[in-house]
C-alpha cells in the first residue's frame, strides 16, 4: 500500500478518510452561511390591482375614467340615434324624389363614418387615458411597496398578478400577502 499515495514532495501522505474528513469540514463551513442566508431571505407577495382598486385615491381615479367613458358613450348613443331616425326617413321617404333619396344616403353614409370614426377615437383616448393612469399608479404603488418591503424585511416582493393578467404566483403560504398594508401605505402617502 505503500505506492498507492505517493508524496511529490517528500511530505507525509494524507488518508483517504484524513481527507474526506477534510472535504466534509470545509463544506459544511461553505453551505451553513448559506443555509443560514437562505433563512433570512423573506419574500412577499402584492396584489398591485387590489391595492389600486382598494385605494382611495385610485377608487377616485377609477370613477373618474368611468365617468370620461360614460360622457363619450352618451355622445355616442345620441349620435346613433340621430342615425336611426335618418334610417327610418329613408326606409318611410315614399314620397322623396330619386335625388332626395340618394342625397339623404349619401348624408346617412357620412353620419355612419363619422359614427364609427369617432367611436374609434374615444377607445383610443379611453386607452391611452386607461394605459397613462396604470403607468402613474403603479410608479406609486412600486413606491409603496418598496417603504413596506424595506419596513419589514423583505428581500423580494413579487406581482401576484391575476386571471384578468398574468397570474405569476401560483401559490404563497398564508401570511406572505402584503397587500392589505401596502393599500394602507398607498393611501398614507398618496391621500
Amino acid at each position: 500500500m505503500k505506492g498507492f499515495y505517493p508524496s511529490f514532495s517528500g511530505q507525509p501522505r494524507l488518508s483517504v478518510p484524513l481527507i474526506l474528513a477534510w472535504t466534509l469540514l470545509c463544506s459544511v463551513f461553505l453551505i451553513v452561511p448559506h443555509a443560514l442566508a437562505a433563512k433570512a431571505f423573506k419574500v412577499g407577495i402584492v396584489d398591485p390591482q387590489a391595492v389600486f382598486e382598494k385605494s382611495k385615491a385610485g377608487q377616485r381615479a377609477l370613477a373618474t375614467l368611468k365617468e370620461h367613458a360614460t360622457v363619450r358613450q352618451k355622445l355616442l348613443a345620441s349620435t346613433e340615434k340621430e342615425l336611426k331616425k335618418l334610417e327610418e326617413e329613408l326606409r318611410n321617404g315614399t314620397g322623396l324624389t330619386e335625388t332626395d333619396k340618394q342625397a339623404k344616403q349619401e348624408h346617412l353614409r357620412q353620419k355612419v363614418q363619422e359614427y364609427q370614426r369617432r367611436g374609434q377615437e374615444f377607445q383610443q383616448e379611453l386607452g391611452q387615458k386607461q394605459k397613462d393612469m396604470v403607468s402613474e399608479y403603479m410608479k406609486k404603488i412600486e413606491s409603496a411597496t418598496k417603504a413596506i418591503a424595506e419596513k419589514h424585511g423583505f428581500s423580494l416582493i413579487m406581482d401576484k398578478g391575476s386571471d384578468a393578467t398574468l397570474k405569476i404566483v401560483l401559490y404563497s403560504r398564508q401570511g406572505l400577502d402584503i397587500t392589505n398594508e401596502v393599500v394602507k401605505e398607498f393611501d398614507r402617502r398618496f391621500p
